[in-house]
């Protein structure tokens, strides 16, 4: 009897699970405006939800900056984004299991910087020359590092512990003169980097307020990036045309040994959007032999010192970028219009990909045919891996979403 009672309510939370799941719409992603909270991707099957529900824009971090802080019980782990209000943006957290929203910052003035650091529960932010910080849990901003006015610094990137900030500056004003007389990319981008301005990379002590010099180059360094591992690991790039530039490399801050990540073998190979896996033992990147012809997914083992791992991919499996899961064994990337650097005609998509020899295998998860892709959708896995997390503006403005991964 009792048996038969277990199976009846099995049966009966089947039904109503079932009832649900049909309740939800499937619709086209992007095809109305405003969409409904959540939807089922008419092309793909897979659940679409808008992760962040408060008025104005919502902003979710560059594909490569970690945006997370693990949960300490059972609360639920955190994601800092940006969110815009009457006096500008600020930071504010999601919690992903209540999707409750609390705000950390309040500050009047410009704002910018995409850097969490889990080991301190801090996001880390900078307002002209003086750099913050803001804890997670108790909301407290706190002042870390004010450069001299002179100095024109601007911090980049938080390493593994929390002990250091990583900059560059360049040594004139002629930078910020290509930028106000250029301020679209297309102008300004082959402008810096054919002006060669010397650029100088900076760690500051966050402890003892030490700045030091650590590198000095006549190249376009941008894109910093401390591994989320080995506290001592800064990845920085040379920005510009990607075909003539050696754009990947790893500076050890506390001996200054400096490495090129990827050397190139043949005329107009390109390799960049590097980033890290979550264990900090590759470096990946997007890999094209040559530009815009055949498409790979490629790691550097920071162990080894050797390339390790090459993924082939099809045309329309090309992402502007990529990401990776702990295991490194599953990947994402956010697709591309045709516009972009593979001319794809079929690329507008949000992809989960796995490995099957030397290819990845893709498996459609969003339609994005609705997104303009100017704003990049910069995918992450989110923390328990069973999301995507992106931003897109399919719906008119700037917002955050997340794609479900196993179909129910």
């Amino acid at each position: 009897m009792e048996n038969t009672k277990k199976i009846i309510l099995a049966c009966i939370c089947l039904v109503f699970s079932s009832i649900a799941v049909k309740a939800q719409k499937v619709m086209e992603t992007g095809s109305v405006r405003p969409m409904p909270g959540e939807w089922i991707d008419k092309d793909t099957g897979h659940k679409v939800i808008r992760l962040v529900n408060r008025p104005d824009t919502n902003a979710s971090f560059y594909f490569n900056n970690n945006c997370f802080v693990p949960q300490k019980m059972n609360e639920g782990d955190l994601m800092v984004f940006y969110g815009g209000t009457a006096i500008g943006k600020q930071l504010f957290t999601i919690n992903l299991k209540t999707k409750a929203i609390a705000q950390l910052t309040h500050y009047a003035g410009k704002i910018a910087g995409e850097m969490v650091c889990p080991k301190t529960r801090s996001a880390y932010y900078q307002s002209g020359d003086t750099v913050f910080a803001v804890n997670v849990d108790t909301k407290v901003n706190s002042v870390i590092y004010v450069f001299d006015p002179a100095f024109k610094g601007r911090a980049g990137t938080i390493n593994a512990d929390g002990t250091y900030l990583a900059c560059v500056k360049a040594t004139t004003d002629e930078e910020r003169e290509i930028y106000k007389k250029y301020p679209t990319k297309h102008e300004y981008f082959n402008r810096m980097w054919e002006a060669h301005i010397e650029r100088v990379l900076y760690t500051v002590n966050i402890k003892t307020k030490e700045i030091k010099e650590i590198h000095r180059e006549k190249e376009w360094t941008n894109h910093l990036l401390f591994s989320p591992t080995d506290p001592d690991i800064l990845s920085y790039c040379h920005e510009g045309p990607w075909e003539k530039n050696d754009r990947i490399w790893n500076i050890n801050i506390k001996t200054g040994k400096n490495t090129l990540m990827h050397v190139r073998t043949r005329k107009n190979e390109i390799a960049g959007h590097e980033f890290f896996g979550v264990s900090g033992n590759r470096e990946w990147f997007d890999l094209q032999k040559p530009k815009g012809d055949t498409f790979f997914l490629a790691a550097f083992d920071m162990k080894t010192g050797k390339e390790d791992r090459i993924y082939q991919m099809d045309r329309n499996e090309w992402s502007i970028h990529f990401n990776v899961s702990a295991d490194e064994q599953t990947f994402i990337g956010d697709g591309g219009d045709p516009g972009q650097v593979a001319k794809a005609p079929n690329g507008e998509w949000i992809y989960l990909f796995k490995p099957n020899g030397d290819r990845l295998k893709s498996d459609k998860m969003v339609n994005m045919s609705h997104h303009h892709y100017q704003l990049e959708p910069n995918v992450h896995f989110s923390p328990d891996e069973k999301w995507i997390i992106f931003r897109a503006n399919f719906e008119g403005t700037e917002q955050i979403y997340a794609v479900e991964i196993t179909k129910k």
